[in-house]
């Protein structure tokens, strides 16, 4: 608890006012990323596979933008900051340790930005939602990487929504906001590579599933190339019954 609370502390006076309610979240997913590294680890290496083989064909490597880039855990950075001339990371928050970690290594090319990438207030003020319309602006763009990031925006806008006066916001909010996302991948100008969970179960220690759920609230994706499991919170880590499985995919 003191290494968590040491690491929100420090990442407060970095992060923009709006997005520090958001801080928590980021910290509680890296300790249990310290917790469950092991598990995770065959996770990590098929999202990282996933990105190299997006980017195998690429003819430019000028610009690169991970949408979602949060601990960095999701992506091959050590390549992209090697292969690319500029690498722009874009997430609500930055945790310090990545900064640090970042500064330790070296990586001048690599530049940090904070920014909602749910379109959620757009929505909430009566306009399409178009979160990543910004790519459009961003110079010698050849790749795009949505990193976990999209049943992530499902959560956020589903907690926002039902915290709404009734009738506030559209009946399919969260659904309109990842179809947002998709299609703005879709019609990026560059190549993309979209990793994110689309399911979840709870399963006990015999096998037996309890609980599913569409993390994509019925949006589909194409290009789908490759899927696999991913133990988020394995056996002893929300219980000793039980573990939540997410299913994963990556489109490119």
């Amino acid at each position: 608890m003191i290494a968590e609370a040491l690491l929100y502390a420090a990442t407060v006076p970095m992060t923009q006012k709006a997005h520090r309610r958001f801080i928590r979240y980021s910290v509680n997913l890296w300790s249990r990323a310290g917790r469950c590294g092991r598990q995770w680890a065959e996770h990590e290496e098929r999202s990282w596979s996933a990105v190299r083989s997006a980017m195998a064909d690429l003819r430019q490597r000028r610009t690169a933008v991970v949408l979602g880039s949060g601990l960095l855990r999701d992506v091959p950075i050590k390549e992209l900051a090697e292969t690319f001339d500029t690498v722009v990371l874009v997430d609500l928050v930055h945790l310090a340790s990545v900064r640090l970690w970042l500064r330790l290594k070296r990586y001048r090319n690599v530049r940090l930005i904070g920014r909602d990438l749910s379109g959620y207030d757009e929505l909430a003020g009566g306009k399409q939602p178009e979160p990543l319309a910004f790519l459009r602006t961003v110079p010698y763009l050849d790749f795009v990487i949505s990193a976990n990031l999209l049943s992530q925006i499902g959560r956020g806008a589903k907690r926002h929504y039902e915290a709404e006066e009734k009738g506030a916001m559209p009946a399919d909010t969260v659904a309109q906001l990842i179809e947002a996302h998709r299609s703005g991948l879709e019609t990026a100008p560059c190549k993309t590579c979209l990793i994110t969970d689309v399911s979840y179960a709870v399963i006990d220690r015999s096998g037996k599933v309890h609980e599913e759920a569409d993390l994509l609230h019925g949006v589909s994706l194409s290009s789908v190339q490759a899927n696999w499991t991913w133990p988020v919170a394995p056996l002893g880590e929300e219980s000793a019954d039980y573990q939540i499985v997410h299913k994963v995919v990556a489109a490119y």
